[in-house]
């Protein structure tokens, strides 16, 4: 593996593009298979909209054009989520284009509408440092679930001390009208499309695959265990609740963890040396979509 130090040295001299392509190219030629890696600027750049959107689509299409479906894809995906509609469509391409032959690898971060994806695929590749998140959609900064939480809380309180109605008035009033509705169903949305992504890949021919997805499920969209829609769930905690997790650390892996590694190392250099760029989509091939900010 090369070290954020060695890339970070290497790209002295050549342009960053051409170093992150370098390890790009060098994954997909150590599993003979296609690689599309799809990177957010999030950490680096937390005040742009780096985001699943549906113009993601774009990319998503550029990426793809050329390649040989037949050898599969391997998706490298670091993500602060995004938008559940943009997720399921992107999500639908992917399957159209490769059928179910597509593996995700989560270098650091994948979260909501990123671990989505992530359990459309038939296994996740995660390390010891990697992590996936709860699957409860939002509006703006606001968690469905956490509204759904309080109007069965105020409920409940409702019910056993009518006197509080009025306080709970004043609390609920922050709410636009049928704002709770839209929540349930958005809710519902995402856990009807994870059931059935699960079911029709990562637990495919299993017996019990629909015991298995609806625990995972459950779990993923529970925001009474899950307690925060930023959780960082690792590894080990994604493969408890039953995701085929597999360990990039696992004895017999160093060369892929090395390769992975070195192109997650290469992005986040790209996002640290050019504050303008936000998000990127890009295949071995060195085909890419650059999405950058105005810089004032």
């Amino acid at each position: 593996m090369a070290s954020w130090h060695e890339i970070l040295e290497e790209t002295t001299a050549p342009s960053i593009d051409f170093v992150r392509r370098k390890y790009l190219k060098a994954f997909s030629a150590l599993t003979g298979r296609n690689v599309i890696a799809y990177y957010s600027g999030f950490l680096t750049n937390p005040n742009q909209s780096s985001g699943i959107l549906d113009n993601d689509m774009n990319g998503f299409m550029n990426a793809i054009h050329g390649l040989d479906r037949n050898n599969g894809l391997d998706l490298i995906l670091h993500t602060p989520g995004g938008t559940v509609s943009a997720a399921g469509a992107i999500v639908s391409y992917l399957k159209q284009m490769f059928k179910e032959d597509i593996r995700c690898f989560i270098p650091q971060i994948a979260m909501s509408a990123g671990t989505m994806i992530a359990c459309s695929c038939k296994e996740i590749w995660m390390g010891r440092q990697s992590s996936i998140g709860p699957i409860d959609p939002q509006f703006g900064v606001i968690s469905t679930g956490e509204v759904i939480e309080e109007f069965g809380e105020a409920i409940k309180d409702i019910k056993k001390n009518p006197m509080n109605l009025p306080i709970w008035q004043i609390r609920l009033s922050k709410y636009p009208p049928a704002f709770l509705g839209q929540c349930q169903k958005a809710a519902e949305f995402s856990k009807e499309l994870v059931r059935e992504w699960l079911m029709t890949n990562m637990f495919t021919g299993d017996t019990a695959s629909k015991k298995k997805a609806q625990a995972v499920v459950r779990f993923l969209s529970d925001h009474g265990k899950t307690k925060q829609h930023d959780r960082h769930i690792s590894a080990i905690e994604a493969s408890k609740i039953g995701l085929k997790i597999e360990m990039l650390e696992q004895k017999g892996r160093d060369a892929i963890q090395d390769a992975v590694l070195s192109v997650h190392h290469a992005f986040m250099l790209t996002f640290s040396k050019n504050a303008s760029v936000i998000k990127i989509i890009e295949n071995h091939l060195g085909h890419a979509v650059v999405n950058c900010s105005i810089v004032r």
